[in-house]
This record gives C-alpha cells, structure tokens and sequence, in this order.
C-alpha cells in the first residue's frame, strides 16, 4: 500500500444479496469510496454461490487484498477459496449481512465504508486461526442442533432484519426443539447423550445477538466447544439469557472446553450451522479442528484477541 491509496491488488468482491437485501444500498456506498481511493477492480454476485468462482478469479487476476461486501456467509466462501487454493491474498470485510458476527471478531462492526478501506490502505492486517470442519474452513462457528434449527426456521422469516432476526426465530424454537444426540470423542467431561445443541467457535459471537464463546481467542489455535445438554422450558429460558449476555458457561447445563480438534458422533447425518450458512454433513461423524494463524485478515487495531 502506498499512503492511503488503494493499490491495483486491492479487489472488491460485492454480494448485493447480503442482508436480505440490505447489502445493495452498502454496496453502492462501498463502490464510490473504493475508486475514489483508486481501486479499480470490482465482482459482483449476480446469483447464490458465485463468491467463490469469482473470489477464485481474482486471485488469478493477482489480487493480495480482497475486500468483501456481504455478511458472515459470503466472506466464509471467499475465505475457503482462498485457503483452499493455498493463496496467501487477504480478507477485508464491509458488514452488510444480518448478524455480522465475524465483523464483530475484527472491530469493524460499526466502520463505515470510508472507514474499513482506510485500514486496507494502511495495511491494518493481523494472521488468525480458522476452523475446518467436514471439507470445509470456517472462521466463526460451526453449530448442531437447536442453532441449526434456528437457522433454518430464520430463513423464513422475511418481516425482521438484523439481529431481530435470530432473536425472533430462537424464541419460536426455544420451546419446542427436541434436541439431537452426540457423542464428542477428545473432549473430557461430556458424555454421550440428548443435548439441546453444540457450538464449536473460532470467535466469540454467533447470530448478532448472542456471545456464545466469550472465551475463544483467534490467535491461541484451539476452538471452543461449547455443549448445552437439554433441559426443561425454564432451564432453557435462562440459557437463552445468558447466551446473550455471555454469562451463560457457569450455568450446570453448559460444559465448555478448549480443543484442537474433535470428532462429533450423531444418530444420524445431521444439519450444521456454518458462518450462518445451513448445510448438510457428509456423514454422521464430522472431525472437527484448528488450523493456527492460517488467514490475513483487514482489523481495526487493538480489536483481535
């Protein structure tokens, strides 16, 4: 980077679909400031699934910073395709999802177009940990169970936006999900049985809301395991409280441990939460770990731990 230019390495990968929407009216916003740096090199989405072919080509196009318009979905596809061709290019992210949780990780939450691009042109980088689970890297959370069943029951929501969202839908599935049974091989203290739902995170956030790993760090190379057994309608409800204030890991309901790696057993193939993306395992056992320091990622200073 040369003062606070943008160089000709610098790409911007737009996803006008993020945020139910919201991300087009960013994106404009994201595209002015972006030129008038002197970027000249901007994708764009025109259907689900795009970001990785068009993340792909920009790094065969020589691209070393790609900054990413879209929520925690699109930059966890542009972060696979990166790591999975080995690329050294990296991540900048404008928050126009719906929870933003891994904008959160980097303090750029509440940054401003203007704001995010000055740091990618002060080259404000820092290298983090990611997670990989069943084929593929994550950089926030991989969940089972009740998260993923809030996922899913979100996706119909069309009424609410932003946090809202995944407050709303947890609330309609808080009392009645009947919880899914795991077994966790590499983490002592949890046995198997009936659990309401399992979250292993790279960072600290899941869902906009709620701190769900206030622990994790993505530097010390290991994930946090969070297991929440079932329980009855009042225990949940407490639950749900303390998962939003962070409180929630003293709870005898909650056993959290750190990990490296772990495997994760199901009565059957069951469906993942992944950066707020809903998708199928490959099998009822999914090997879960971290891959250490692994991805350079735009940061607002002081922000990463």
């Amino acid at each position: 980077m040369a003062g606070n230019r943008i160089e000709d390495d610098v790409w911007l990968l737009v996803n006008p679909a993020a945020g139910r929407g919201r991300a087009a009216g960013y994106a404009a916003q994201a595209k002015v400031e972006f030129e008038r740096l002197g970027g000249r090199h901007v994708l764009e989405t025109s259907a689900a699934g795009e970001e990785e072919p068009l993340a792909a080509s920009a790094i065969e196009g020589g691209c070393k910073t790609l900054v990413v318009v879209g929520g925690d979905g699109t930059v966890a596809c542009v972060a696979n395709t990166i790591l999975t061709r080995r690329s050294s290019c990296g991540v900048a992210v404008l928050p126009s999802g719906t929870g933003n949780d891994f904008a959160k990780t980097l303090g750029v939450r509440h940054h401003t177009p203007e704001e995010i691009l000055q740091l990618v042109a002060r080259n404000e980088v820092a290298k983090i940990d990611v997670g990989f689970a069943d084929g593929r890297h994550f950089l926030n959370s991989c969940g089972f169970g009740f998260d993923a069943s809030v996922l899913e029951a979100s996706n119909r929501v069309r009424f609410l936006r932003g946090d809202a969202v995944y407050i709303y839908s947890a609330l309609t599935q808080l009392f009645t999900y009947r919880g899914i049974d795991v077994s966790a091989n590499g983490t002592p203290g949890v046995k198997r049985g009936n659990m309401l739902m399992v979250i292993v995170s790279n960072g600290q956030f899941l869902g906009g809301a709620f701190k769900v790993a206030p622990r994790a760090s993505v530097l010390d190379g290991r994930l946090d395991a969070c297991f929440f057994s079932d329980a009855g309608v009042i225990e949940r409800v407490k639950l749900f409280a303390g998962a939003m204030r962070g409180t929630h890991l003293e709870m005898p309901a909650v056993t959290s441990v750190k990990v490296q790696q772990l495997t994760l057993t199901f009565a059957s193939k069951p469906s993942m939460e992944m950066d707020g993306e809903l998708r199928p395992a490959g099998s009822k056992s999914v090997e879960l770990k971290c891959v250490p320091r692994a991805l350079t990622v735009v940061v607002a200073p002081g922000s990463v731990r």
